[in-house]
Parts: structure tokens; C-alpha cells; sequence
């Protein structure tokens, strides 16, 4: 019986091989023009995903992914404008990918925004639209990326909760009542959609990223500040949690012997705590 000669495959096929492998993992990531949502997005390009850039700023947007392509110029970077606090919006995200072919292997849930002070001094139309970009679209844009991603193999999805969804957060209430339920939310999907989607909540703590100044200019107390790490520091320690299919992470050390202690701490005494610091 005679076999055929195995054909060598050349240095350059294997090459060619991968890249298209690796155009094939895609990563949205929501809230990509700044902060902690820029850096999500230079990592997981270091780590070979083609993106999916999502946040209200075109501008902001086409320059990031124009830097992205120049360092990484074998993967692809689509950019989508888009407010996703308006009604339908992240269904017409979900749309527009599928009829490009675009099955998400990872999903970081990080757009968000703040209101600070204290609740009758809020908009009622500021918070509604707060509710409706923490909550609303992270639960409909998980709802919508965890069906598509059953249709393969594995799915990463990482919420971004914040170290204001472990206790009463005075001065924050609205703010803080939003990430508690994304913690609680993202936990529970850890469970329900386990082991082929793993679903990972990110508890971020203190950083510099002009977010605090979006919401109201609040000034954290010095101790605070002593946990503060970079969102580069930041984004590592999520998305190691998320592909290591962990169920939670807080980032950093000292925010991680802080929640420690405030399990031990009653809830009532935090509150206390948190609203003799917060400007009136």
C-alpha cells in the first residue's frame, strides 16, 4: 500500500496560518476612547484579538485604531461610534457584526459614567441615562454577545463593576447601586454560562483617568489615593482574572485588604464612614 509524501509546509504558510487564526478572535470593548477602555484595548491587540472599538467619539476612536494597526498591523480594528446608553443601540451594535461575519470571542463591558453629590441635588434625566448605560446596556450587550458566542467553542466576558459595588457609597448612591448590580449580575452569569463562557467581574478602585472629574470633581481623601495603580496596572489584573476564569478580581493589593476588611465592618458604620468624606 503506498501513502502519499506528507507536503512540507513552509515558514511562511505557518506565518500566514496564524495571522489568519488570529484575525478570526475578536474583542469589543466598550467605552474605548480613554481611560481604562484604551488601555483594555492595547492589551488585548498585544495579545493578538482584532478589536471592535465602541464609545461616542469618532475622532478619538479613528486615532486610537490607526495607532493600534501601525504597532499591529496584522490584525483588523473596526470603530463604532455609538452612544450606548441610547434604547436599541446595543442590539444595532450586535447587528452591524453579525452582518459582517463577526462572532466576538471576548466582550469588556466597560462603559460606564459617574454622578457625584448627593441624590436631590441630581438630575432626574442625568441618572436616568447613568442607569441606562451601566445597567441596561451591559445587561443587553451580554444577553446578545453570550448567544453569539455559544455558537463557538469559548466566550470571554469581562464586566467592569468598581470598588463602590461592595457597600453603601453615600455620595455616590445612584453610582454605586448600578455597579453593585453589575457584581451581582456578572457572578451569577459566572455560574449560568460556565464552562464555555466565562464571565469575569473587574472591581477597578482608584486610578487616574479623568473619570472622577467627569462625575463631579470629586477629590478622594489621601488614604484613598495611596491605592491608586495606573490603568495599564489595571487592565492587566482584569484580564488575567478573565482568561484564568475567575468569577471576580479587585485590582490591586491595598483595594483588595480593603474589601477584606469592610466584610468585617458593618455595612451601616461604612456608610457613615464614606459620608463624613464626601463634599456636601
Amino acid at each position: 500500500m503506498s501513502h502519499r509524501p506528507r507536503r512540507r509546509v513552509s515558514c511562511r504558510e505557518l506565518r500566514m496560518s496564524f495571522r489568519q487564526d488570529v484575525a478570526t478572535r475578536w474583542a469589543i470593548v466598550t467605552g474605548a476612547s480613554g481611560g481604562l477602555g484604551l488601555a483594555f484595548a492595547w492589551s488585548l491587540a498585544r495579545r493578538g484579538y482584532s478589536l471592535v472599538l465602541i464609545a461616542r467619539s469618532e475622532a478619538k476612536l479613528r486615532a486610537l485604531a490607526q495607532q493600534i494597526l501601525v504597532e499591529y498591523p496584522h490584525l483588523q480594528v473596526h470603530v463604532h461610534p455609538k452612544d450606548l446608553g441610547r434604547p436599541d443601540a446595543a442590539a444595532e451594535l450586535m447587528t452591524a457584526l453579525a452582518g459582517m461575519q463577526i462572532v466576538p470571542t471576548v466582550l469588556v463591558n466597560n462603559a460606564g459614567r459617574g454622578l457625584m453629590g448627593p441624590l436631590i441635588g441630581q438630575d432626574a434625566a442625568t441618572l436616568r441615562a447613568m442607569i441606562e448605560l451601566n445597567v441596561q446596556s451591559l445587561v443587553e450587550l451580554s444577553l446578545l454577545a453570550a448567544r453569539a458566542m455559544s455558537t463557538r467553542s469559548e466566550g470571554y466576558i469581562l464586566q467592569v463593576a468598581s470598588m463602590a459595588a461592595l457597600g453603601p457609597t453615600p455620595g455616590l448612591a445612584a453610582y454605586g447601586a448600578s455597579k453593585a448590580f453589575v457584581r451581582s449580575f456578572g457572578e451569577a452569569l459566572h455560574a449560568e454560562l460556565a464552562p464555555r463562557i466565562t464571565v469575569t467581574t473587574f472591581l477597578p478602585g482608584l486610578m487616574d483617568t479623568g473619570f472622577n472629574a467627569a462625575a463631579g470633581g470629586y477629590e478622594a481623601p489621601g488614604w484613598a489615593r495611596a491605592t491608586v495603580i495606573t490603568p495599564k496596572q489595571a487592565v492587566e489584573i482584569g484580564l488575567d482574572a478573565l482568561f484564568k476564569h475567575r468569577s471576580s478580581v479587585i485590582s490591586g493589593r491595598l483595594n483588595r485588604l480593603m474589601a477584606a476588611i469592610g466584610r468585617f465592618t458593618p455595612r451601616r458604620s461604612q456608610a457613615r464612614m464614606l459620608a463624613r468624606q464626601m463634599p456636601q
